[in-house]
């Protein structure tokens, strides 16, 4: 059975199931009595992704009735972690809280690391999709984004595997504003690139809006500007992209394609071909837990934000970034990721 219709006829068996009752939602919650659920990240611990997966890990334990850990699978900016995901049974017991964006990435530019399907894979929700900003070093005396622009240097960006957000999101920036730049992606994950740029190692790290503002609260950085049409919750008083420079069209085009890779934020997803039944109680589990009040007051507390999104539209925004793009347009993605790859191998 296709992804397509997997999904369909787990939303259909979604509202016949119910969540707290039902003889189908009790044979599922009896399925998943005494088991161990693995939400999978692709990235270090302390990172983002890590940081989100724990924070919602004993919340979905609670809801599934069930243990739920986190297992960390870093390598390749997030490879790693989809390949196996992808591979792994569809028995409801391995999900993860996935970068959709850096998997659309890699998937788009054919990386030679990619053995998954982004469409195929059975989604529960986007659990947030966050803009973000520009960061540079703690203590900066730049302000602006054209004072970064007026300097004579070569800028140093922190990143995390040539088809991370944070190597991406560094690589159009420098594009779309004809900056010189080195984009070095081997860094395990935010924390860890977070640690480069507070060292001074680094000038300057691409990173979403809540991760940045922990790191900024935390003296490690400094912001500089959204890469967004609308401003950050966090940094209301920092301009957009849009804001602090005149862009042309077509340099505008890199900082909007990247905001629409970027809505597929953080996404749940489990592995191809699972039963429709299964899929619609794990999507009817996902959404009960991310609506919970709690774990949204706890998450705003840590900055953390949940934003829930339904696993139709999230499919959906994982096909149109698959399939939307012109031949020419892949053709940039391609040579920009190139370009970071050859640097990551001298």
């Amino acid at each position: 059975m296709s992804i397509a219709r997997t999904a369909g006829l787990g939303m259909v068996l979604l509202a016949g199931l119910g969540w707290a009752g039902g003889a189908a939602a009790q044979d599922m919650k009896s399925y998943f009595a005494g088991k161990t659920v693995r939400m999978v990240v692709g990235s270090g611990p302390g990172g983002g992704y890590d940081v989100f997966s724990r924070l919602i890990a004993p919340y979905f334990a609670k809801t599934l009735g069930t243990t739920v850990v986190v297992e960390n699978r870093p390598g390749a900016g997030g490879l790693t972690a989809m390949n196996y995901l992808y591979n792994a049974p569809p028995d409801g017991l391995t999900l993860s809280l996935a970068n959709g964006s850096g998997a659309a990435f890699s998937q788009l530019t054919n990386q030679p690391g990619v053995r998954y399907d982004l469409a195929k894979y059975g989604y529960l929700a986007t659990v947030g999709a966050p803009p973000s900003i520009w960061l540079v070093v703690p203590n900066s005396p730049l302000k602006t984004v054209t004072q970064a622009l007026a300097l004579n240097q070569k800028w140093r960006w922190a990143a995390s595997g040539s088809t991370s957000g944070l190597a991406i999101g560094a690589a159009f920036t420098c594009e779309a504003l004809k900056m010189e730049c080195d984009v070095v992606s081997g860094y395990t994950g935010s924390n860890d690139a977070a640690l480069a740029l507070t060292r001074g190692e680094m000038d300057a790290m691409f990173q979403a809006e809540s991760s940045a503002n922990h790191f900024v609260r935390s003296g490690e950085a400094s912001p500089l500007a959204t890469m967004s049409r609308t401003r950050s919750r966090f940094f209301r008083e920092y301009p957009t992209i849009f804001e602090a420079v005149t862009l042309r069209d077509d340099q505008a085009w890199y900082f909007d394609f990247y905001d629409k890779i970027s809505d597929l934020g953080r996404i749940m997803i489990v592995p191809p071909n699972m039963p429709g039944e299964r899929l619609a109680f794990l999507q009817a589990a996902m959404k009960e837990t991310l609506s919970n009040p709690q774990l949204i007051a706890e998450g705003e507390h840590a900055d953390r934000i949940i934003e829930y999104l339904d696993p139709e539209k999230t499919l959906a925004n994982a096909r149109g970034v698959i399939t939307d793009p012109t031949a020419a347009q892949k053709k940039i993605v391609q040579d920009i990721i190139a370009r970071i790859q050859k640097e990551e191998t001298k």
